[in-house]
């Protein structure tokens, strides 16, 4: 089938046929999972690696600094690993996506009249329940040494979902990297200039008083310090609103800016 034809044909897809694609596309997702299950391992193990790294690396002396020692960082920085999971998955996107194009998988999809769209949404809700997962491990490990909720479950729930949006939003960045470089390496390599300075530049890790003004002033404007923050607020109490609302018009943003170049340059290349 014809490139023209294929779009024509895309055009006339309606919502009800769009949805059944998206579905039939993360069961395939999906059982390539269940197939390879050594594709959970980062999932599965890194939230257990980077809990108890910086719980007891650095939760006594950031704690002390906070002063209330290494339990009081750990409802300090679990709130900001979660918003980390995000990023750690996404930069999996981009190079799943990258690697699929390698292989010839996505060559299957463009002789199919399908929603070029339903493939890269397709993927993401699948990507989202490996997030999902990864969120749980570390809610999980992170109760085990000594996390407490200090608002409420639902509270706490709003803090997942609210991770689990803006993460939602951040794989729409790495699949435009994943589809636009050669490699799945060079995929890798912009995405750690990129998220290294946004992480460690931000409230994850620690607070940000004792930090240069200008780094304090990146921090206040990071994206990730509102995600942080929000989540943090949540779970232990204090004001959600600001950070909250900052966190969504990020996710917005990326979104409404990045999802349809990354479906637009899909469509071209495939």
């Amino acid at each position: 089938m014809s490139a023209v034809a294929v779009t024509a044909a895309e055009a006339r897809i309606g919502l009800r046929a769009n949805l059944r694609h998206i579905g039939a596309l993360v069961r395939r997702n999906a059982l390539q999972i269940k197939a390879d299950p050594q594709s959970m391992i980062d999932a599965l193990l890194m939230p257990i690696v980077f809990t108890l790294l910086f719980v007891y690396v650095f939760g006594g002396s950031v704690g002390a600094f906070m002063g209330g020692g290494r339990d009081a960082y750990v409802n300090y920085v679990i709130p900001g690993l979660m918003a980390m999971m995000g990023l750690n998955v996404a930069m999996a996107v981009g190079t799943g996506m990258n690697e699929d194009f390698r292989k010839g998988v996505m060559d299957r999809f463009r002789t199919m009249p399908i929603a070029r769209s339903s493939v890269l949404i397709a993927k993401i809700v699948v990507e989202m329940g490996r997030m999902l997962v990864a969120t749980a491990i570390l809610l999980g490990i992170g109760f085990l040494v000594g996390l407490e909720i200090k608002t409420s479950v639902l509270e706490l729930l709003a803090a997942v979902g609210l991770s689990m949006l803006f993460g939602a939003s951040l794989m729409w960045i790495f699949i435009l990297l994943g589809i636009a470089m050669k490699t799945a390496q060079a995929v890798q390599g912009i995405a750690m200039l990129v998220l290294m300075p946004l992480q460690f530049g931000s409230s994850i890790f620690t607070p940000t008083a004792s930090m240069p003004g200008w780094l304090e002033t990146f921090t206040e404007y990071n994206p990730l310090s509102n995600l942080a923050d929000a989540a943090r607020n949540l779970i232990n109490g204090g004001p959600v609103a600001g950070p909250v609302w900052m966190t969504l018009g990020w996710a917005a943003a990326i979104t409404v800016v990045t999802a349809p170049l990354a479906v637009a340059r899909f469509r071209k290349k495939s």
